[in-house]
Formats: structure tokens, C-alpha cells, sequence
């Protein structure tokens, strides 16, 4: 799990994540916020697709707020649950996991891609 904002995510790809995650940068931060304080997770994490993936919570749809891709919540456990993170990987994942206040965790999958991003989020 030590690949998060991995050097196979191209410049090309993650402009078009930067680009897109601006739309929804405040709705997301709020969202984590909002999981964090109501106990459901400390690991927020946010699925990023061209097509809607079944892991976790829709939060908008393509066009919502002015965005190209679907977001959904989740977080840590269900990524476990679900085993696309292994029970093994657990310490080194909540390690290498970034300040929810400043940055967004994305789980971006678009075309061959699929992988952890760290985004920070815009300052006000």
C-alpha cells in the first residue's frame, strides 16, 4: 500500500483528477468531516469512477456539481471487507493514510487505473 499518488498514475490522469475533484472539494471535505464525527470511520475514503462502482455510498453523480465522474463514500473497513485491502496491509495503510483535515482519499478508477490518490484540498 505504499503506492498512494503512485508514479503509474500519469500527469495526463491526474489533471484530469485534480480537475474534476475541485468541483467537489468542499462537498467531499465536508462529507469526511461529517464520518469522522458521527463514528463511522477515521479513514474516509472516496471512490472516483467514469461508471458507477459498487463499493460504498453514492454521493453525486456525473454532473452534479459540475463534475465528470461518479464519487461514492466509503471508507477503510468496507476496503478490507471487501478484500481490496488485505488484512495484512492494515498498519501500513492506516500509516501511509493523510491527514483527513487537508487531504482527500481518493480511490480512482478510470480506464486501467485503479489505486489510491491523496488530494489536498483547496485552501480557503
Amino acid at each position: 500500500m505504499d503506492d498512494a499518488n503512485s508514479p503509474d498514475l500519469n500527469k495526463k490522469l491526474m489533471g484530469m483528477v485534480s480537475e474534476d475533484f475541485v468541483q467537489v472539494a468542499d462537498a467531499l471535505k465536508e462529507a469526511s468531516y461529517q464520518i469522522r464525527k458521527r463514528g463511522f470511520s477515521d479513514y474516509p475514503v472516496f471512490v472516483a469512477s467514469k461508471k458507477r462502482i459498487p463499493i460504498g455510498q453514492l454521493l453525486f453523480g456525473e454532473g452534479d456539481l459540475g463534475n465528470t465522474f461518479t464519487y461514492n463514500a466509503s471508507f477503510f473497513d468496507e476496503f478490507v471487507q471487501r478484500e481490496l485491502i488485505g488484512e495484512d496491509s492494515y498498519d501500513l495503510w492506516k500509516e501511509n493514510y493523510k491527514n483527513p483535515d487537508e487531504y482527500c482519499c481518493l480511490f480512482v478508477v478510470i480506464g486501467e487505473f485503479t489505486g489510491f490518490v491523496y488530494i489536498p484540498y483547496p485552501e480557503d
